[in-house]
């Protein structure tokens, strides 16, 4: 009875990743052009996105805190899904202090979404037997759907049109989670939030990973937010954007299938390992090879780089975090990895493309992965020690 409610369950997360996907792809990769057709320079763009990424920031480990001590994971993903929806529209706005004022107020809310989705969809998962990676991969569906057709529609139609179909997605997605049951097992709340913090912040392997997991989402913005601009630089075609986002989403799906198997296999430390390579290769020809056609194939790499990285991190996330503590550890690592680094590297991609446009903003990125590489070589490292250790006492 409990696996077949947990894989009726299990359908209804899937749908509301992949229509969630969707309203992410629409609007998301397009929105700096949106900025540029209303007059936003690069550098603005990212004190934009920079300030409402910093309110999230602050916003983020109080959502966290609070789904963990009053089970309110429904209140949180209809909230987190409404409210930007509502709002999309006024980003057609060209008074800069209105449009930073809906990116703060949007940001409040859409930060919920993500940590508290993976921490529900985590522990759905696992108790429907199944991976989270089979979750994940409906989201990156439907963010490929979303790019391809938001690339279509733009070839024909103004950006300035962009927010209606994105306000009836995100509606949607919050209908989707209107229908999503609550856990089927009470998990007791002990700590209050300062300890729930500290648990994490004491364990310096956890803090080692977050400096990797910033510098590679510190990177991945420059993907995210700036593509579209830097394609168009080097004579990349509308609706070619739209492929580029089409093929790096679809690979994802592939490649966090395989991620499951390689954290089995390999662990998820060089999991980890393998995907900040592959950001450093993927951007390294991004940054030399300005060649429209190029840069977009090169996106199949996306997958072996954010999907290998994102399913790993967030089973190396739940593996650490106490049960009661669960949505607390995602919303740590999305604080860090999707809210401090989003803004950072918003800000500081704003100002390198603008100072030296996509090769030396792809550039830093290559630099910023290897060092990322190289603080996953010390947990792969800590991690034999610590192994070696257990087999010594053992014996």
């Amino acid at each position: 009875m409990i696996a077949s409610h947990s894989r009726h369950t299990l359908r209804k997360v899937r749908g509301y990743y992949l229509i969630n996907g969707v309203a992410g792809g629409i609007f998301g990769p397009y929105l700096s052009l949106l900025f540029i057709h209303n007059g936003f320079n690069s550098t603005k763009i990212g004190v934009i996105l920079s300030v409402a990424t910093l309110m999230g920031i602050l916003a983020q480990p109080v959502w966290g805190q609070i789904v963990d001590r009053f089970q309110m994971t429904r209140s949180a993903l209809l909230v987190g899904s409404l409210i930007p929806a509502l709002l999309v529209a006024f980003y057609n706005s060209t008074w800069f202090y209105m449009v930073l004022f809906i990116g703060v107020t949007s940001s409040l809310f859409s930060v919920a979404q993500t940590p508290i989705a993976d921490a529900y969809a985590v522990r759905t998962a696992r108790e429907a037997q199944t991976s989270y990676s089979t979750v994940r991969i409906f989201g990156s569906f439907g963010y490929a759907v979303g790019a391809y057709t938001a690339g279509l529609f733009l070839a024909h139609i103004s950006v300035v049109f962009l927010w209606l179909p994105r306000a009836i997605i995100g509606v949607t997605t919050a209908l989707i989670a209107l229908t999503l049951p609550r856990p089927t097992t009470a998990i007791e709340f002990k700590r209050s939030a300062l300890t729930g913090m500290q648990h994490f912040l004491a364990n310096r392997r956890f803090l080692l990973f977050l400096v990797g997991g910033f510098l590679l989402s510190a990177t991945l913005t420059s993907y995210d937010t700036y593509f579209a601009l830097a394609f168009h630089d080097i004579g990349g075609p509308f609706d070619w954007t739209g492929i580029a986002f089409m093929i790096a989403s679809l690979s994802n799906i592939p490649s966090m299938l395989i991620a499951s198997k390689l954290i089995v296999r390999l662990g998820r430390e060089k999991t980890l390992l393998l995907a900040a390579l592959a950001f450093c290769t993927r951007f390294a020809v991004m940054a030399w090879v300005k060649i429209p056609l190029v840069d977009v194939f090169i996106q199949v790499l996306h997958g072996a780089s954010f999907g290998f990285f994102y399913i790993a991190a967030v089973d190396y996330v739940a593996y650490i975090s106490p049960s009661d503590l669960q949505a607390t550890g995602q919303s740590i690592f999305g604080m860090v990895c999707g809210g401090i680094a989003v803004m950072v590297g918003n800000l500081f991609n704003g100002i390198l493309l603008h100072a030296g446009g996509p090769s030396l903003m792809y550039g830093v990125g290559v630099l910023a992965a290897g060092i990322a590489a190289c603080c996953f070589f010390v947990l792969i490292v800590l991690n034999h020690r610590k192994n070696r250790q257990i087999l010594q006492e053992l014996h």
